[in-house]
């Protein structure tokens, strides 16, 4: 065979010029060579080979819950660090928080100083920059930026029952870790720990959201937004999910799901499967709720279900505070 010829291209340049394929369906083949390569799309978006410990050696939980709840409302956040290995493994593991949600807008790990008029940007962004870059970055027209940590708004953005139980699963890790790793065979990793914590969250918050999508009579599925969000029975939920589902985020993981040809299970919709036959209609939400689902959804990474550690107090009610639709945050891992 010729050399240059069609059948020798690098298989990455010709797959991106093919058509996205469906989650779980195999990539068209499209080489004559004698080696068949077959690609397949993930069944799921869950990011893999996630470093969730360099995240909480740089920042503290309380730290790492300002993050999170900054990325989805979508705002700006920017990470300083001193060297390029930690700027990326907690710009990784930040998205990764995510799931089942994709961050839609620019997400830079390591910005180079030369392009640092980015975070000038009034658009979202997730960017890391080094710390030799910090003082051109205070030089930037950026004040209203910093002058927004001053408001601190990021500890009242969660509903405080879902964020009580996170936090607590997060600060004892360690605990946990410990309690299971002496009931099953093995090392228990916290990656795993971590993932599954953050998926009962929004299980949690968003699991009951395949019973709100209707097939109209021509077969396709149609989210209906409102009775979704006035579904659940927190008011704080329902607050949250007011400014939420005004998100790229969610508008992008409706979609995907209002689109899909057959429906995929996830580990996520996994879960919410649990989650959904397993709960009352008429059981509350919050802390006790959250810890439960944690135990019942660790088998599938740890093994076997195993009690959880002593569980904390409700968080009293109290009236949801407004939400601004944009704020910012500089994080220093």
């Amino acid at each position: 065979m010729p050399r240059g010829s069609a059948a020798e291209e690098p298989p990455v340049p010709r797959c991106s010029r093919l058509p996205l394929a469906w989650p779980g369906s195999p990539v068209p083949r499209t080489s004559a060579c004698l080696q068949v390569m077959e690609l397949c799309r993930p069944l799921d978006s869950r990011l893999e080979h996630v470093d969730f410990k360099c995240l909480f050696e740089c920042l503290s939980v309380s730290h790492l819950m300002r993050v999170f709840a900054s990325l989805l409302l979508e705002r700006r956040v920017i990470f300083v660090a001193d060297n390029l290995s930690t700027l990326s493994k907690c710009g990784h593991a930040a998205v990764a928080t995510l799931y089942p949600f994709t961050w839609q807008h620019t997400y830079i790990p390591v910005l180079p100083t030369s392009m640092i008029d980015i975070a000038c940007s009034p658009t979202p962004f997730l960017i890391g920059i080094l710390s030799c870059s910090l003082p051109q970055l205070q030089d930037l027209p950026i004040e209203e930026v910093l002058l927004m940590i001053d408001v601190s708004d990021e500890d009242e953005i969660l509903p405080h029952k879902l964020q009580a139980a996170l936090v607590q699963i997060l600060e004892e890790r360690s605990e946990i870790l410990s309690h299971e790793q002496s009931d099953t065979q093995g090392d228990v990793p916290l990656n795993s720990l971590v993932s599954e914590a953050f998926v009962q969250f929004f299980v949690e918050l968003v699991g009951h959201y395949s019973l709100h999508m209707n097939v109209t009579e021509k077969g396709e599925r149609v989210f209906q937004r409102e009775l979704f969000r006035k579904s659940h029975v927190s008011r704080n939920v329902r607050h949250f999910l007011h400014f939420f589902m005004e998100t790229q985020m969610f508008a992008g993981f409706i979609q995907d799901r209002e689109l899909r040809k057959s429906v995929v299970k996830g580990l996520f919709e996994v879960r919410a499967l649990e989650y959904l036959e397993s709960i009352p209609a008429t059981e509350s939400t919050g802390v006790n709720k959250i810890l439960r689902s944690l135990g019942k959804g660790t088998p599938l990474l740890f093994g076997q279900q195993s009690p959880l550690p002593a569980r904390p107090e409700m968080c009293p009610s109290r009236a949801p505070p407004a939400l601004p639709p944009r704020a910012n945050g500089v994080f220093s891992p």
